[in-house]
């Protein structure tokens, strides 16, 4: 019986633990850039022991490329611990700020009613711009940026990558 390979390209998510030491990013950063893996997202930051850091890195693969990065990163001397979250129930956010620029008042306004849809905070208003900080998931921040880019002619974003941490309940995801 042959087994069937999806070959499909999807975001995975893996989470991390790693020793806390000079290098170590660029150690895991270097193996998807050797292989041409690319990654969609990378978060680095210390846990609870300051020796370990955890991060979350968002990579698009196929199945047998994903299982082949699962593999590689546990061979790594400093990787403590992976855990696939794709299929996980997980709590998920990504900081994201976003300058919108060249607004009259009446774009101020529909600016600040989307970002009130959004749940997004406007943090910063300058005298025909505002500053939406945003703490959604990656898909909501795609929408986000994409009505604002239909809206307005002018937007800067920075994007801060993805944490996600795994649920306690399985009602999450």
């Amino acid at each position: 019986m042959n087994k069937i390979i999806d070959r499909t390209l999807k975001d995975r998510w893996i989470s991390l633990h790693v020793e806390n030491q000079v290098g170590v990013l660029a150690k895991v950063s270097g193996l998807f850039s050797g292989k041409a893996y690319n990654l969609q997202s990378l978060t680095v930051g210390t846990t609870e022991d300051e020796t370990v850091s955890r991060m979350t890195i968002c990579v698009k693969s196929d199945d047998v490329t994903f299982e082949q990065i699962k593999k590689q990163l546990n061979r790594m001397v400093e990787v403590i611990k992976v855990v696939d979250l794709t299929d996980l129930a997980i709590h998920m956010k990504e900081v994201m700020f976003v300058k919108v620029f060249e607004l009259n008042s009446i774009d101020k306004q529909e600016a600040f009613n989307i970002a009130r849809v959004f749940s997004a905070d406007v943090v910063d208003i300058g005298k025909d711009s505002v500053m939406i900080e945003c703490k959604l998931t990656t898909h909501k921040n795609n929408e986000l940026i994409a009505l604002l880019k239909k809206k307005f002619h002018r937007i800067e974003v920075v994007r801060g990558g993805a944490v996600a941490i795994e649920s306690i309940s399985t009602a999450c995801k």
